[in-house]
């Protein structure tokens, strides 16, 4: 188990800038994340069902910590359009501090 201080960045793909808009507002909002990036035009092939599929995606950049992770899956989960959405959590192990810092404080505010 991660240090409850650790800072995250989750990746979350979404079908449209609509619900990518959706998520990020929610997610920022509730707390539970620092900032959402949207980054528009992401190409993702992948099988689905026995199909390999390409499809045009929003990809979401989340800064949040290990600590919000729970609630913010739960609330991905809950909002998300997609049967199975993506949400991977990679620990952020070098960056600016004082960024880094707030991260940890966002959410507290």
């Amino acid at each position: 188990m991660a240090d409850p201080d650790t800072v995250l960045l989750c990746y979350c793909t979404c079908p449209n800038a609509d619900s990518a808009q959706h998520l990020a507002h929610a997610l920022v909002s509730e707390g539970l994340a620092a900032c959402v990036n949207r980054i528009p035009a992401v190409h993702s092939t992948y099988r689905w069902k026995g199909e390999v599929t390409t499809d045009s995606e929003e990809l979401l950049l989340i800064k949040t910590t290990a600590a919000r992770l729970e609630a913010l899956k739960e609330r991905v989960l809950a909002l998300h359009p997609y049967e199975l959405p993506e949400l991977i959590a990679v620990p952020v192990e070098l960056g600016h501090g004082a960024y880094l810092d707030w991260v940890r404080r966002a959410g507290a505010d």
